[in-house]
């Protein structure tokens, strides 16, 4: 766990565990107004999970395994709307049928957790319009 918070901060520090740019996203521009700032945040949620995965991994890469029934995948849970606004509450885990990207899963509990709080409003512009 220390190792994914020394590491994972920002976006760009996923790219730096992936080696990549952080000008890998791509623009969406050919997508209406409305819907480019969601799909930015997701492009961006889908790097931050496969690092914050491999730095929970030893620094392996991790990839859910959809055909063992015996292998958790964790993700963060929020809360939308009411006078909270919108707020993490609680990670949960699930077999294979999935409610949320499969993108989206994390390796165990505590790294759903932490990256559901670190990255609070990316989750947010990718839920809310």
């Amino acid at each position: 766990m220390k190792n994914l918070q020394e590491n994972l901060k920002t976006f760009e520090d996923a790219c730096k565990v992936l080696g990549i740019e952080p000008s890998v996203v791509p623009t969406f521009e050919l997508y209406p107004d409305q819907d480019r700032k969601a799909m930015q945040a997701h492009a961006k949620l889908v790097l931050i999970a496969r690092a914050a995965n491999q730095l929970a991994n030893d620094n392996k890469p991790w990839q859910p395994d959809w055909n063992d029934y015996d292998q958790y995948k964790y993700y963060p849970w929020f809360e939308m709307g009411g006078s909270s606004g919108f707020q993490y509450n609680d990670c949960d885990n699930w077999y294979s049928n999935s409610n949320v990207g499969s993108r989206l899963c994390f390796i165990n509990y505590d790294t759903a957790n932490y990256v559901g709080n670190q990255f609070i409003e990316l989750y947010k512009e990718y839920f809310l319009i």
